[in-house]
């Protein structure tokens, strides 16, 4: 009688690699969530999430920050932070399979993770150098052990042994037909033949049951413990309050002359108008810090360097001793596209920029200003810019009547009036260099984006918002404008191409603010488009044309469409 045996079932196949992947990803969890634990204990250790995800950051494609920032907004470093993790868990999946079929090639493959976290942790600036070492073996000792333990419990990788080869035999299976030869086998001979079939059919190095509990149950504890380490890890990463506190409480000195308090006209009478100035826990916040640096004021020093007379150094209290004063300037990032909200306007404290630079002595062939961050960001732009009496350039140390949150810069930040922000505003500032233009491209400039970035002249409808439906009748329309430091002379609106109306705006603080605008509109039913532009103090009407916001800002107006009924 010809009959073909069961194929034969070897453990190493789909089952035992997604064993093995989710072993190898729950050991890179654990490696991950202990180095953010002790990052988040000791001082100087880095957050290997971190460290990798800025290490993306410096090696980013130009035109990767506008798409980051077009998809997820001021959300774009927690997209990355989530991103990293997730791939960094994949390969550890991956190395898993790999383990299991080569203990040795997975170890390999770990370590070399490792080196590649070590170089990114050696890249950060406020990282220890013994702990940008320590942490990325710590996380791979870890992972090692975990992936040992949970690779022992997977049935290793078999084919058929000898002794089922020889059953196979006995049964007399020919290998290359799978047909068994017919024989003249007596009962007892039958049943020989029976019993070495079925042991050549029987699956081998099968995980039974209670084994695949055992390894779920260790897999699932292990990965509860690490997601429970990761986020109290994180969490003390995050733990520091909106200003650090330091053994000397530090306090916003008072102004050498205060700024009179907004005239009423300043503000216009619209619900869902943005405020004419924005509250610190609403100002938005764009920068490549994945994690706001922890910097001690006791210990900050502020450089002047480079193409000057003296280099000079303040600390916090001889910076604030060159005398404070107050302005109201409005800031804006370059990828903020057309209607959206990456604007904001602040009460600014702190010194003149200019002061700062004169005890330095600024030489005449310095045509360029870098400003670099604690974590090595730079942004530069034009001495003849800051030295332009037409405007106002500071240190800040305050916003809006109270010291810097941490978010927006403590200790210190560059706000440069008229600049967009990747080549003005220094955040966590610590050195002040003179250079010349050609001499030094500041971080965001070999990415794409133009060197010299005045903000444009923009304007923006917040009310209605854009597919609301409104009632018929008189409906106010209202929204933002801004041109620092050129200021707004008029803003207009158009509804379905009709002409273009004047809008009332408010009292201008200075030319360095956005104001805002009013038109009642006589609404009547049906579908709507608005449309709205912006002169500025020179004349200059806002472009209809749009653009995308690399190299130099979105140009064009804003348009929505309502219906009424």
């Amino acid at each position: 009688m010809n009959a073909s045996p069961a194929p034969l079932r070897v453990a190493g196949g789909r089952s035992g690699n997604a064993a093995a992947a989710l072993a190898g990803a729950v050991a890179g969890g654990a490696g991950i969530a202990v180095a953010e634990l002790l990052a988040g204990i000791v001082g100087g250790a880095p957050s290997l999430l971190i460290a990798l995800g800025d290490l993306v950051i410096r090696l980013q494609p130009p035109g990767a920050k506008d798409v980051a920032v077009n998809l997820f907004g001021t959300n774009d470093k927690l997209a990355l932070n989530l991103t990293v993790l997730l791939v960094a868990v994949a390969l550890t999946a991956g190395i898993g399979i790999l383990a299991r079929r080569s203990w040795n090639a997975g170890v390999v493959a770990l370590c070399g993770v490792a080196l590649v976290l070590a170089v990114a942790a050696f890249t950060e600036p406020l990282v220890s150098p013994l702990f940008a070492i320590l942490s990325p073996v710590i996380a791979l000792t870890v992972t090692i052990r975990v992936l040992r333990s949970l690779i022992r419990m997977i049935p290793p990788m078999t084919g058929p042994t000898a002794a089922t080869t020889a059953a196979i035999a006995a049964a007399g299976v020919t290998a290359e037909t799978g047909a068994t030869a017919e024989t003249g086998a007596t009962a007892e001979t039958g049943a020989t033949g029976t019993i070495a079939t079925a042991a050549a059919t029987r699956p081998a190095a099968q995980m039974p049951d209670w084994g695949r509990r055992r390894f779920l149950l260790a897999s699932g504890s292990i990965a509860a413990g690490s997601i429970a380490a990761g986020l109290v890890g994180r969490a003390l990463l995050d733990r520091q309050p909106s200003v650090p506190t330091t053994a000397t409480p530090v306090a916003l000195p008072a102004p050498l002359g205060t700024i009179a308090p907004l005239a009423p006209a300043a503000s216009l009478a619209l619900s869902g108008i943005t405020p004419i100035v924005m509250p610190n826990d609403r100002f938005y916040r764009i920068d490549t810090a994945l994690i706001v640096p922890r910097v001690d004021v006791a210990s900050w020093k502020l450089t002047v360097k480079g193409l000057v007379n003296r280099e000079v150094t303040y600390t916090y209290d001889q910076l604030k001793a060159l005398g404070i004063f107050e302005q109201y300037v409005t800031i804006a990032c370059v990828s903020n596209r057309v209607g959206e909200d990456l604007v904001g306007n602040a009460k600014w404290t702190g010194v003149h920029l200019r002061d700062v630079l004169s005890a330095a002595g600024v030489r005449p062939e310095a045509t360029q200003i870098v400003g670099r961050s604690v974590d090595g960001f730079t942004v530069g732009f034009p001495t003849a810019w800051a030295m332009d009496p037409a405007r106002d350039p500071m240190v800040a140390i305050g916003m809006n009547d109270a010291l810097l949150p941490a978010e927006h810069g403590y200790p210190a930040r560059l706000i440069v009036p008229g600049l967009y922000g990747y080549v003005s505003a220094t955040k966590w500032l610590a050195e002040i260099e003179l250079t010349t233009l050609e001499a030094f491209d500041a971080y965001w400039i070999p990415l794409g984006w133009a060197k010299e970035a005045p903000i444009l002249t923009q304007s923006r409808i917040d009310v209605p918002r854009y597919g609301a439906t409104v009632a018929p009748g008189l409906v106010g329309v209202g929204g933002v404008a801004w041109a620092p430091d050129r200021g707004i002379a008029k803003v207009e609106v158009r509804v379905d191409e009709g002409p273009w109306q004047a809008a009332t705006l408010s009292a201008a603080i200075s030319k360095a603010t956005w104001v805002q605008w009013r038109l009642d509109w006589m609404a009547t039913t049906g579908s709507h488009r608005l449309e709205v532009r912006a002169t500025d103090g020179t004349g200059d009407v806002q472009t209809e044309e749009k653009t995308q916001p690399a190299p130099d800002g979105a140009r064009g107006h804003h348009t929505i469409t309502v219906k009424v009924s």
